[in-house]
């Protein structure tokens, strides 16, 4: 039986197709491997949101090559998109296959056997309209499956290579994001994680149809789904209509990722984000009306060309006045290829890294301030695995719908499924929890 290894860089949309494309490996014979050990082929699945996730991946690439000379390495994803010739120039690589066409990969690792000529199999993605599905009927992981719902984003925002590496938006036919969804509930999945390169613009490029309906569809026709999870939504896609329907869901959960970027609107203008912070605190107040106790974490990108400390403060206050939960800070990084890396007064390195720490102590401060409002509350956990660091055996972690991370006693067969834990200890990064008991199904009614 032949062997495929893989490793997988970047991003949750990443480690989807990863799991994708080992689905079409497994249909054709092969046995899964750990990239550690000896393997016939092996996958990269790159990345390349940054010049480090370049340079990330071609480590990689090469340590698969110095792993066994004779197998056939084939490199995918972001990174083998935008530079396939860069790719293709390392010696060893055999199949290049970028961020379509992965069906053919099996296609070209077979013909690279008989040939013995490296094959670059990427194509133009800009010119690309239709969305490629990649079926993923179950995950290695056993309690968060992933559905991606949509490829590509228009924004182009300056900072950003990733038009270029996933081509323009392209949204996933309803029909199969509910028939996937079907399928994931059947293995045993209680909840879904809806993700894409730009989740919220889902249906933006189909006519009378859009997010909000894909929502209220995934509800409604999916039987014995609980819990719906939106990966990362824009501000500018939270329309009337989204919150309503957020308000009105049984099974959207009470967590929202939106990405904020910068809290000051003349560097968002810089960035070229196509919202103003007052708009952005509209949407955050309407959708804490919404969902009280709704949790808001967050993307920011600190020291921006041009950032002054006034603007980083007016970014600082922001999030300091709207509470978010958790924030994830990146210091600005050169992109090379992309508008902001060619501006000027680029900001200095420690300026950066003092603006970060400023705000991953706020972050801490905020996401503890959060949690602390939970505690004695008993909220719905689905417990997801051992817990690492705890000194004592019985422990296990897993997430609220509010993305509280809770250690609790519990037994190997209530992972996956929903149980009722009381918060006994808030704090950051995990709350101390005490198992209540199994949330019974209700009984399926047979009307």
């Amino acid at each position: 039986m032949p062997t495929v290894a893989f490793q997988t860089l970047g991003c949750k949309v990443n480690h989807y197709e990863t799991e994708a494309i080992w689905q079409l490996f497994k249909s054709h014979g092969y046995e899964r491997t750990e990239f550690e050990s000896t393997a016939d082929v092996y996958v990269i699945n790159t990345c390349t949101v940054t010049n480090t996730g370049d340079k990330k991946s071609r480590q990689v690439i090469r340590r698969a090559v110095r792993k066994n000379p004779d197998a056939v390495i084939c490199v995918t994803g972001c990174y083998a998109q935008t530079s396939p010739a860069e790719i293709m120039a390392i010696p060893g690589v055999d199949v290049v296959v970028g961020t379509q066409d992965r069906v053919k990969m099996l296609e070209y690792i077979e013909q690279y056997k008989k040939e013995r000529q490296p094959i670059n199999g990427v194509g133009n993605i800009m010119k690309n309209r239709v969305y490629e599905e990649l079926d993923v009927p179950a995950f290695t992981d056993r309690t968060r499956a992933s559905l991606k719902i949509q490829e590509g984003c228009n924004n182009f925002c300056t900072f950003c290579i990733i038009p270029w590496a996933r081509g323009l938006m392209r949204s996933r036919d309803p029909q199969e994001v509910i028939h996937q969804a079907q399928q994931l509930v059947d293995a045993g999945y209680k909840e879904i994680v809806l993700t894409g390169i730009h989740t919220g613009g889902y249906g933006s490029d189909m006519k009378d149809y859009n997010l909000a309906m894909l929502l209220t569809d995934l509800e409604e026709k999916v039987k014995g789904l609980k819990r719906i999870r939106i990966s990362s939504i824009e501000a500018s896609q939270l329309t009337d209509e989204v919150i309503e329907v957020i308000d009105r869901s049984n099974i959207v959960v009470r967590h929202l990722h939106i990405p904020l970027q910068s809290g000051s609107n003349t560097v968002l203008k810089r960035m070229r984000r196509k919202y103003t912070m007052e708009f952005f605190g509209d949407r955050l107040n309407r959708l804490k009306k919404a969902l009280p106790g709704l949790a808001v974490t967050s993307d920011v990108i600190v020291g921006f060309p041009g950032e002054t400390e006034e603007e980083f403060m007016e970014t600082y206050n922001f999030i300091k006045e709207h509470q978010f939960s958790e924030l994830h800070v990146f210091p600005y990084s050169k992109r090379t290829g992309t508008p902001a890396a060619r501006m000027d007064d680029q900001i200095d390195e420690e300026v950066k890294n003092e603006r970060v720490h400023r705000l991953i102590a706020l972050s801490d401060q905020l996401a503890k301030e959060y949690a602390s409002r939970f505690e004695g509350e008993v909220l719905e956990v689905i417990p997801e695995e051992p817990f690492k660091e705890g000194r004592e055996d019985g422990l296990y972690v897993g997430y609220t719908d509010n993305y509280l991370k809770v250690v609790f006693p519990a037994t190997e067969d209530m992972v996956g499924d929903i149980v009722k834990v009381k918060i006994m200890k808030a704090g950051y990064p995990y709350n101390e929890g005490q198992f209540v008991r199994v949330v019974q199904e209700a009984l399926e009614s047979t009307i």
